[in-house]
């Protein structure tokens, strides 16, 4: 008996589980490839445009995110494209950025979510409907039933369980894939957003485009998981 055959004899509600599965593929396939091509070296980018801003090359520094199809080089060009209005524009025009960024890696992470719930609880809701009507075939013959006639109609109403969870597990599991990955975009578009910011604020671009000249500011900063929250985000924190 091949998978078709087992799916039709589940019944109605494996059409749904089918609908499932197919939204699921879906999103996990877009997901996957969006993720991949957000992958970029923060540091390397940000070396790319510190060096462009200290020889006060805006184009060059616009050309180096353009190269990059990465959310936080669109957060970064963004800054560079302000960065002539001061400290303040900046600081506005990357929060409004981030929060895009961020709504874009996390968009559609829902819909897996409630696949991995949906999907399975159609399955249970298919095995119990099979069940009932088992038990009323039963009834109807006044318990005159052949033991391999009662086993038939439970294994088939057992399928759209089966099916369910064959749905289900997969995106339980590549929901909580992406998750992790968007969490690490997210910390990386953080933590150079706030670089990039610090090095407004103190002058460093215009000084000498390193950042060697202010030990403060190599003080790595640990991960602030906030997702652009308050307006107070991207505010330099003051080392005591």
């Amino acid at each position: 008996m091949n998978v078709l055959e087992l799916f039709l004899k589940g019944g109605m509600v494996m059409w749904p589980i089918l609908l499932c599965s197919l939204i699921t593929v879906a999103v996990i396939v877009e997901k996957y490839i969006m993720l991949m091509q957000s992958k970029v070296d923060p540091k390397q980018l940000m070396t790319k445009i510190r060096s462009a801003l200290s020889r006060n090359d805006m184009v060059s520094a616009v050309d180096a995110c353009n190269k990059v199809k990465a959310p936080v080089a669109n957060i970064l060009k963004h800054g560079v494209l302000n960065y002539k209005y001061g400290p303040q524009a900046v600081k506005e025009a990357v929060e409004l950025a981030g929060k895009e960024e961020v709504f874009h890696l996390e968009k559609r992470l829902s819909v897996l979510a409630n696949m991995a719930g949906v999907a399975p609880m159609l399955g249970f809701l298919g095995t119990v409907t099979g069940m009932i009507a088992a038990f009323q075939t039963i009834e109807s013959l006044g318990g005159n039933v052949n033991p391999s006639v009662l086993a038939g109609g439970i294994w088939e109403a057992m399928l759209t369980t089966a099916f369910g969870l064959v749905v289900g597990i997969p995106a339980l599991y590549f929901y909580n894939f992406f998750v992790s990955k968007v969490n690490r975009f997210i910390y990386e578009i953080e933590n150079s957003a706030e670089e990039f910011l610090n090095l407004i604020k103190t002058g460093q671009i215009e000084d000498n485009g390193t950042s060697s000249d202010n030990p403060k500011s190599e003080k790595k900063k640990g991960p602030t998981r906030t997702v652009f929250t308050d307006d107070d985000f991207f505010e330099p924190k003051s080392d005591e």
